[in-house]
């Protein structure tokens, strides 16, 4: 790996702790954001590979069945990496990887069974996400993964980007504040307190957002005429494995090398 490669600096690595999230600007080069952004307008068109649509979740503003008007709206491109080699040449960029050794030690691992995908907010039929931690559904040794969400255009409010409490990843919430399906309840005025804490996450082509698998966020619908793009991929450390039989522990993972001297601590 090369030495030169981008790491977070040590303002960065302390907002990551703080607030349990951190936006990196820029990180990804425009040859890679037009190469995958390519890959997945095909993929769209072509409707191949597992899909999930926003008429199966059920989310507020979602059609109800595939049978409504925009039922196949597409929701998420599963199984990203086993698309095109451009998501693996991503999910395995040298900057990215550097810059997750940071938080998570020289030892990572990308598991392939949790994001691995391309997250899509397209007009008119994109569904509203609410409150939750994406750990709610994932099974591993300790809840200390790592998401890296890149924009592969403009993302704000409009089209439905991220929302996300600060400090939320280090706080202790019973299990009372969410509902069956685990999201955090906006009925109770102690979670509406918190939530009125949210920071809005704006990003641009090419920036990548790391976040926290305990960090609570939300994202709105989309009010424009333009699809939004983001290709998210999970990470964790070599000793933080998947619990055996659990969904976590369905596919395979891949194994990736860090350079020394950049991990700071631990989450």
């Amino acid at each position: 790996m090369d030495t030169n490669t981008r790491q977070l600096t040590p303002e960065e690595r302390q907002s990551f702790r703080r607030h349990g999230f951190v936006i990196i600007r820029g990180l990804a080069s425009e040859e890679t954001c037009a190469g995958l952004q390519d890959v997945i307008h095909r993929e769209v068109g072509e409707l191949g590979g597992p899909i999930e649509y926003e008429a199966d979740l059920g989310y507020p503003g979602a059609p109800s069945h595939r049978t409504d008007s925009g039922g196949e709206t597409t929701r998420r491109l599963q199984q990203a990496i086993d698309r095109h080699p451009l998501f693996a040449d991503w999910a395995t960029d040298d900057d990215l990887v550097a810059c997750l050794s940071c938080l998570l030690g020289p030892d990572l691992v990308l598991p392939l069974a949790h994001h691995n995908c391309v997250m899509t907010k397209q007009p008119k039929y994109s569904s509203r996400t609410g409150w939750h931690q994406d750990f709610r559904y994932w099974s591993f040794a300790r809840p200390e993964l790592v998401s890296a969400w890149l924009a592969l255009g403009p993302e704000t409010a409009e089209n439905g980007s991220l929302d996300l409490i600060p400090g939320s990843h280090a706080m202790t919430l019973d299990s009372e504040r969410f509902d069956q399906q685990q999201f955090f309840r906006e009925d109770l005025s102690t979670n509406q307190d918190l939530i009125d804490t949210r920071q809005s996450v704006t990003l641009q082509r090419g920036d990548v957002l790391l976040f926290h698998c305990l960090s609570l966020h939300s994202a709105g619908t989309n009010q424009t005429d333009t699809t939004k793009y983001s290709v998210v991929f999970t990470y964790r450390s070599a000793d933080n494995p998947p619990s055996p039989g659990s969904r976590s522990a369905s596919l395979p993972e891949i194994s990736l090398a860090a350079p020394p001297d950049t991990f700071s601590g631990p989450l």
